[in-house]
């Protein structure tokens, strides 16, 4: 059993209800010093269901993990849980909690320009390591960017490699209709195909929250994924308002345009992002005063409101591989899924694979 291995310490509130914290193995000299958290399941339905998919997602999660801004694996232990069989993954304990929450709640002054861009040089520094690993992660989004610690030691690290998926097919490309909708790139709201660009695309628009504390596209009737901000992320429609935007460097903005090109042969690609000087050369970027921690304190009431309709939009956008099957796409009520079904059926494309394929 893992309880003589780890020691259970505490239950850790993070947001996670299902998350105990244990202490590193007696007599381990190189474990971590930041101690390492496992979940612990209160129904069946908190349960990470042993199954190809699953065995997949933590493999590619304990491949990335020796990246210093990725979560670390530190353990997998298969269990059975009211009578499932599931995987126990332990991993590193993240109490430093998540970016903008730290950002929203700093008392030392408003952020800076500079931070934003070191911000961004250590999520992009994670993206290259899976990217060069020939990963997409296509989850990226702020609620999967952890501190290790909450004081000025704790280091920003990337989690949850739920849609994470190899990249090198024969063309090279990825199909699967998974992704969090304030963070899609256009590409994958259509049929056609997409890779490690909708990452970066998620990066354009993470640092544009980064400077200013409100996102480049949203929706005006109040819904996860609206026509009108379909419209807006297929065309590319934002711009940078004032004053929120007034005093951000044009480097910044030139930066973002570019994560943000609609046309992924043309949006720059993460070994570009790291060699551009706002990145490259954050320590010379200049320390302005940005309005993100204002306008994040303004709008906490919402901002748990857009991340459940984000919840809410994964829930029913994912794709289930656990299943035998894929559903048939004239079964399922997904809007996304009937609008591809219908763009298949118009161009005469055979249906999908099978999960084997797929994944």
């Amino acid at each position: 059993m893992i309880c003589t291995i780890y020691c259970a310490a505490r239950n850790v509130e993070r947001g996670d209800p299902a998350c105990t914290e244990l202490n590193d193995p007696p007599g381990d000299s190189v474990a971590s010093s930041t101690g390492i958290f496992a979940r612990r399941p209160e129904n069946i339905n908190n349960v990470l269901r042993d199954s190809v998919k699953a065995r997949r997602e933590v493999e590619l999660h304990w491949k990335a993990s020796d990246c210093k801004h990725i979560v670390q694996v530190k353990d997998v232990y298969e269990n059975t849980y009211g009578g499932c069989k599931c995987l126990l993954v332990v991993m590193e304990c993240m109490e430093g909690g998540e970016l903008f929450q730290r950002i929203q709640d700093r008392q030392d002054g408003a952020f800076t320009e500079r931070e934003a861009a070191e911000v961004m040089y250590e999520i992009c520094a994670a993206v290259k390591y899976i990217h060069d690993m020939n990963i997409a992660h296509r989850d990226l989004k702020p609620e999967n960017l952890l501190y290790s610690r909450p004081d000025s030691t704790g280091i920003l690290k990337l989690t949850d490699f739920g849609f994470a998926k190899e990249t090198f097919s024969k063309d090279n490309t990825l199909q699967t209709p998974c992704y969090t909708p304030y963070y899609v790139a256009p590409e994958v709201l259509g049929t056609e195909k997409y890779d490690k660009s909708c990452d970066i695309w998620s990066l354009g628009v993470i640092m544009y929250i980064l400077l200013c504390g409100f996102p480049p596209f949203y929706s005006m009737h109040g819904h996860a994924m609206s026509p009108g901000m379909k419209k807006k992320i297929r065309q590319g429609q934002y711009d940078f308002p004032s004053p929120e935007w007034s005093n951000v460097s044009m480097e910044a903005r030139n930066l973002i345009e570019g994560m943000l090109c609609i046309d992924p042969a043309q949006r720059l690609q993460i070994d570009d992002v790291m060699r551009n000087k706002w990145i490259a050369r954050y320590t010379e970027v200049p320390a302005t005063p940005l309005h993100t921690g204002r306008v994040l304190r303004e709008g906490e009431e919402s901002w748990p409101e857009v991340q459940e309709e984000m919840t809410r939009s994964l829930a029913t956008m994912r794709v289930d591989y656990d299943t035998a099957r894929l559903k048939q796409l004239d079964h399922t009520n997904n809007p996304l899924l009937n609008k591809r079904r219908r763009a298949k059926e118009a161009n005469a494309v055979p249906p999908a694979a099978s999960p084997t394929a797929a994944s």
